[in-house]
């Protein structure tokens, strides 16, 4: 009877590793492996009813294709064509869209296309890619490894006009584990846009209208506010004290106020650029949050919280242009546009955090908590988080040198130039704010509030 069972046992074991194996086992010729970084470059064109799209791809990119190869691996130029084409239509013209005035385009024609070498450099400019791309192949004598191929496409897509609106979503992400397009495109205005695409970036106006880059922007405001828990945790610092609105209004006004201040002037650059500058930023972030916590637990002066929280804010939006610096390429000719967008969507979003914060202290404090008690508790669990990003980030910061300015006479007028941009902003916002916070103050931010110092 154990015998029977054993061999009852063992056999369908047996079967089920041989079916597993024959499974596992590829069938016909290894497809290649996924590259793990990959650059695609590619120039955009209207002219006429014709709009040209110029891109180099590396050959290796194209994973399900099999490409004649001799020796060592060295690429038989002249037998294939017809891999080219299929790996042009399979990885490019399949999955990359183009629009003009919101419609899709047709299938482009393949108007030219050809291998080359990594050490080529036709690609800098659209003549010179041009010019090559319609050049003549390459001799088969070559000895190229197909892995360090390079594919350059000519596709021409039929159009109304040069002079449309023209999107395009590339499709490309498929290529590699990262993919990098650089797109340029070249409108009949002759103002060059150049794109840096990581991914999947959607649909992208290419020459987008004032209207088009402000939806973007405030939908990027709003997103980035609502993912960065930094700016998050220091919304709640400044809400804990308070239970009205109405009271918060020139606080949030001041913050606001300041970020757009930093954001606009580093967004036309005039912020430092060292690669010391965002991790300082970061660390007095994270060193502003902590103050605010401590500030709850000690006693808020609330009637100066304004001051300090513009002082913050100013700080808060050398942050935000870090995330936006990426960002800008999307906004076309309507720089000042975009980032007033930006910061509108910004301030929806932080509304939305109130919306929702006010209320649910009120609930904690009025059915769970102590006011007092419920407002330490959370002010040192904030507290505690944000002291562990100043130590992470001061550690980061502390591994770079700040290479410091020659003093010069340029240098003195820079100061005083922004010494007085400073007592200007300092004393517009001492009375706008002051004259904010009376009535606020009078109508009171809660019974603890009231009790805290001033």
């Amino acid at each position: 009877m154990v015998g029977r069972t054993r061999k009852v046992v063992i056999w369908p074991a047996a079967a089920a590793v041989a079916v597993s194996l024959f499974v596992a086992l590829p069938l016909g010729a290894p497809g290649h492996e996924t590259p793990a970084d990959v650059t695609v470059q590619a120039f955009l064109k209207p002219e006429g009813q014709t709009l040209r799209l110029l891109l180099r791809v590396p050959l290796t990119a194209m994973q399900d294709i099999i490409f004649p190869t001799r020796g060592p691996g060295y690429l038989e130029i002249d037998e294939a064509d017809s891999e080219l084409e299929e790996g042009a239509m399979v990885w490019i013209i399949r999955p990359l869209q183009l629009f003009e005035d919101g419609t899709r385009l047709p299938a482009p024609e393949i108007a030219a296309i050809k291998v080359s070498i990594p050490s080529d450099q036709s690609f800098r400019e659209y003549d010179t890619a041009l010019e090559h791309v319609f050049g003549p192949k390459l001799s088969n004598d070559v000895d190229l490894i197909w892995q360090q191929a390079l594919l350059d496409v000519l596709l021409e897509y039929p159009i109304q006009s040069e002079d449309s609106d023209f999107s395009i979503r590339p499709g490309l992400e498929r290529l590699a584990s990262r993919v990098q397009v650089v797109l340029r495109f070249m409108p009949p205005s002759g103002v060059v846009r150049a794109f840096q695409f990581v991914g999947d970036p959607g649909l992208v106006p290419l020459d987008p209208r004032w209207h088009q880059a402000a939806f973007r922007f405030v939908k990027s405001g709003f997103l980035h506010i609502l993912d960065g828990i930094d700016h998050l945790l220091f919304l709640l610092c400044l809400v804990i004290p308070f239970r009205k609105f109405n009271a918060l209004f020139p606080i949030v006004t001041a913050f606001t106020v300041a970020h757009s201040i930093t954001l606009i002037a580093s967004a036309y650059g005039f912020a430092p650029g060292g690669l010391w500058f965002p991790p300082l930023v970061e660390m007095v972030i994270a060193a502003s949050i902590l103050y605010m916590a401590l500030e709850n637990v000690v006693g808020a002066k609330i009637r100066r919280r304004w001051i300090i929280t513009f002082a913050f804010g100013l700080v808060h939006g050398f942050g935000f242009s870090f995330a936006l610096r990426e960002s800008l390429q999307f906004a076309g000719g309507h720089l000042l546009t975009s980032l007033l967008s930006f910061n509108v969507g910004v301030e929806l979003g932080q509304l939305l955090v109130l919306a929702l914060c006010v209320p649910a202290l009120e609930v904690l404090f009025r059915f769970v908590l102590a006011e007092r008690v419920g407002m330490i508790i959370l002010s040192i669990i904030v507290a505690h988080i944000s002291w562990h990003w100043m130590a992470e980030r001061a550690l980061i910061f502390s591994q770079y040198q700040i290479p410091w300015p020659a003093l010069s006479l340029g240098l003195f007028v820079n100061l005083l130039g922004w010494l007085v941009l400073a007592l200007i902003v300092g004393g517009l916002a001492w009375l706008g704010f002051g004259k904010l916070w009376n009535p606020a103050a009078r109508q009171g931010g809660g019974e603890a509030p009231a009790r805290a110092e001033e």
